[in-house]
């Protein structure tokens, strides 16, 4: 065989590498089962940036009044990569909290397998607690460190695509919001469950409004004072 004709043949294999090569990567950037491109020309990112911080303003977490969204955290929920959401609306802002599983790839922002803050390997020996064999579990938090959907210690630590896409999802349906606040941290998500039992309830959230102000400003803002779960507290006696 000449070299010119493999030349030829080396050529045409190169050519067909490189277009499986950005077939795969454009398919991975489209699918909505993935967050890891986190690439300028992916369509989930082509949109401002539409969570997070977006002022200065040190009174930004300082809400008037907050609810619990039913239809927003179903809808978050439902995205991929996604197990439980908790969205809470405020005549400002929009906070989210979530536990994230293994529907999709690239919810992390970095680390792999064992930087997991969840130990699920009891699932697979009938216990909960895997260190030391208990079957116990505290059924009041939704996030635990054993047999539970993943936390992330840091809102930075989940991917900038996978909060882009919340943020998008939160927007499409809450336009006013200035400002989506995500979070998968395992207390923030444990506390804002407290303040979604209470809406469950039908009990009036207005009580509560400075408990939920501290916990987001904690968690978002500048807030020194650790938030006290509202379950914690001794909460007042129903006026007769």
């Amino acid at each position: 065989m000449s070299a010119r004709r493999w030349c030829a043949i080396i050529g045409v294999a190169l050519m067909l590498g490189l277009l499986t090569a950005c077939n795969y990567k454009s398919h991975y950037q489209k699918s909505t089962n993935d967050y890891a491109s986190r690439a300028a020309n992916d369509p989930k990112m082509m949109r401002v940036r539409s969570y997070g911080s977006l002022t200065a303003d040190p009174k930004q977490h300082e809400n008037r009044y907050f609810e619990y969204s039913a239809t927003l955290s179903n809808k978050v929920a439902a995205l991929p990569g996604i197990n439980t959401a908790l969205v809470f609306l405020t005549d400002k802002n929009a906070y989210v909290g979530i536990l994230t599983d293994w529907t999709a790839t690239g919810t992390k922002a970095r680390g792999g397998a064992k930087t997991r803050e969840q130990d699920n390997t009891g699932t697979t020996e009938g216990v909960y607690n895997v260190s030391n064999g208990s079957p116990q579990w505290d059924n009041r938090q939704v996030a635990t460190p054993y047999n539970s959907y993943f936390t992330h210690k840091d809102y930075f630590d989940l991917s900038t695509e996978l909060r882009q896409v919340i943020g998008d999802t939160v927007r499409n349906s809450f336009p006013r919001a200035q400002e989506v606040h995500i979070s998968a941290n395992r207390e923030f998500v444990n506390q804002s469950l407290e303040f979604a039992k209470a809406a469950w309830l039908k009990k009036s959230l207005t009580p509560l409004t400075k408990d939920f102000n501290a916990l987001v400003q904690y968690t978002f803002g500048r807030g020194n004072a650790v938030p006290l779960p509202i379950s914690d507290k001794k909460q007042p006696s129903p006026s007769r």
